[in-house]
């Protein structure tokens, strides 16, 4: 780049610390990262990215923070991660040209917005998929050992201090395993199933082999898949065709005693069947991740289940995760400026 070009206009909408905004303009020279911390609220943990609630700008930081967001070529997170606030900056910059999500299923956000076409067509959205691949897997693989070891009966033994006649467990390496989504979350589950000896069926849209799947199963041939395995991995997204995919008729075809992981979208999974099936036996164990309506409302039967793991949306939580985001925005950054395919890119038809 020579003196006279001018930089990548990239503003951050989002909190981010200031090591970070810097490692971005380190990684890609040819990108002026716009920043002011003073307007952000603070972060609670790991990539809060929402911030404090309680934090409230007075009308004229408000005001600075529009006019910031309004000045971007591109956006590093959904302003507040708000769709309103999203819809109100791409009307007004018609030079925003790519925003990227924090969020793996950032799609949502962007269908919350209510774009028209020519919005939708004008600017490129991105989301982070593939940066919480490795730890949503790790928790995948945790929730089928929970329900292959049975860690429910040990627990509720433990807390009696009851030493029952012996009793034997599953073993991963004599399981088969079907990854409900192949994508950048359910290819590093399979990974991880296959490095434990298990074997790994998976579903695809696209038929392309992918490393440590022993059988592709087209989505169509999914019921009857299903009754031929002994855990289901769900990582699908939520989006209007993947909406209760796991349902009553997944339920009715499966293998009694099947383990369920979900690390996916709470709406892929129909919690009413679940509980069914809980109740029945038809499946031994769920560890779950996410939910339908989230908080799970207390009054959930889910809570108290004694076949249920809940986990509160926080399995790929990671003190590197805001690294591995903002160094996966430098890289779309560079080919953006390069002309290449940007990584990552919602869809908008179904926004996923």
């Amino acid at each position: 780049m020579t003196g006279t070009e001018k930089k990548l206009r990239a503003v951050v909408a989002v909190p981010l610390a200031e090591d970070l905004c810097r490692l971005i303009e380190e990684l890609e020279p040819r990108v002026e990262v716009i920043r002011d911390h003073a307007l952000m609220p603070p972060m609670r943990g790991p990539a809060d990215w929402s911030g404090d609630p309680d934090h409230v700008r007075t009308p004229s930081e408000q005001q600075a923070f529009d006019e910031m967001v309004d000045s971007a070529d591109v956006l590093f997170g959904i302003p507040d991660v708000d769709a309103a606030a999203l819809a109100r900056t791409v009307a007004a910059n018609p030079r925003l040209r790519w925003v990227m999500t924090t969020a793996a299923g950032g799609g949502a956000s962007v269908k919350a917005a209510g774009l028209d076409r020519e919005q939708l067509d004008r600017v490129v959205f991105t989301t982070s998929a593939g940066v919480h691949g490795g730890p949503l897997a790790e928790f995948a693989v945790f929730g089928v050992m929970a329900g292959a070891k049975n860690l429910p009966r040990l627990l509720a033994d433990q807390g009696t201090r009851t030493w029952p006649d012996r009793w034997e467990m599953r073993q991963i390496d004599e399981m088969t395993v079907l990854v409900v989504g192949l994508g950048g979350i359910g290819t590093e589950c399979a990974r991880r199933f296959h490095a434990l000896g298990a074997r790994v069926w998976g579903t695809t849209r696209t038929g392309e082999p992918v490393d440590g799947v022993d059988r592709l199963v087209p989505l169509d041939e999914l019921i009857e898949a299903v009754g031929h395995v002994d855990a289901i991995v769900v990582t699908l997204p939520g989006t209007a065709q993947t909406h209760h995919l796991i349902g009553a008729e997944v339920f009715e075809a499966v293998k009694p005693g099947a383990i369920i992981a979900n690390v996916g979208r709470g709406t892929v999974i129909d919690e009413t069947a679940l509980r069914g099936a809980l109740d029945d036996g038809r499946i031994a164990f769920a560890a779950l991740d996410v939910f339908e309506q989230e908080p799970l409302d207390a009054a959930s039967p889910l809570w108290g289940h004694p076949h249920v793991l809940v986990s509160p949306h926080t399995a790929a939580l990671s003190s590197k995760e805001e690294e591995r985001i903002a160094r996966r925005f430098a890289e779309n950054a560079a080919r953006l400026l390069d002309g290449e395919p940007l990584t990552a890119v919602v869809d908008t038809v179904e926004f996923y």
